[in-house]
């Protein structure tokens, strides 16, 4: 099987470096590093990665650069995967990433990003059309608003939360010490108080955690 291709896009010399190295270390193809979301964007139909790994805050106004760059970035290649880091929890900018409800998108803080294991784990889970959204993310995306959720259990806000950062019904079984079948019942009574119907297209995981914030 061949190695994932990833392009990476950081103003930050010392952290583009240091994230293409982290990334080769894990056995992904880094094809190409660049200093802002224009280049980036530039040569997606020649490098044509499989993810994308971009600054949300890059030049010329670092404001929300990254997050227009991978919004453009997924209507040129619709396959192509998404993981943006942010020194900060910027909860409208996650919203923005993840309003379409599909999968293969990221919102991690830059402070995870340390670890060899976690980065090779999110940059693959993303690939394959996951949701990887960091912990503080999911954290503030669930305390924003409460009346979508406020017929949730503790237990199902629990699971919804571990959903949220893309965990899978085993993960989950096992972070909150209990049965996979209980998960099983916990995620199936979210999608129903949200009314989250299955249409056999739908990402209901990452709809689930987004319902609130659509309303």
């Amino acid at each position: 099987m061949s190695s994932l291709r990833v392009v990476v896009a950081d103003d930050s010399v010392l952290l583009r470096e240091g994230l293409v190295r982290v990334l080769v270390e894990a056995g992904i193809d880094v094809v190409a590093a660049y200093p802002d979301a224009d280049q980036l964007l530039a040569a997606l139909p020649t490098t044509r990665p499989d993810v994308v790994l971009l600054d949300v805050r890059m030049p010329p106004t670092f404001r929300d650069e990254g997050v227009r760059a991978a919004i453009l970035a997924r209507k040129l290649q619709p396959t192509v995967g998404i993981l943006l880091l942010s020194q900060y929890v910027e909860v409208a900018y996650a919203q923005e990433l993840l309003s379409s409800g599909a999968g293969g998108v990221g919102y991690l803080l830059k402070d995870r990003v340390a670890s060899l294991d976690e980065l090779q784990d999110a940059v693959t889970r993303i690939a394959a059309g996951g949701t990887v959204l960091d912990p503080e993310v999911v954290a503030q995306l669930l305390g924003r608003r409460h009346d979508p959720l406020s017929t949730l259990t503790p237990r199902e806000r629990e699971v919804l939360a571990l959903m949220g950062e893309g965990r899978t019904n085993v993960a989950i079984a096992a972070a909150l010490v209990i049965g996979t079948g209980a998960v099983e019942k916990n995620v199936t009574s979210i999608f129903s108080k949200l009314g989250l119907d299955d249409s056999g297209t739908d990402h209901r995981r990452v709809l689930a955690v987004l319902r609130w914030l659509q309303r």
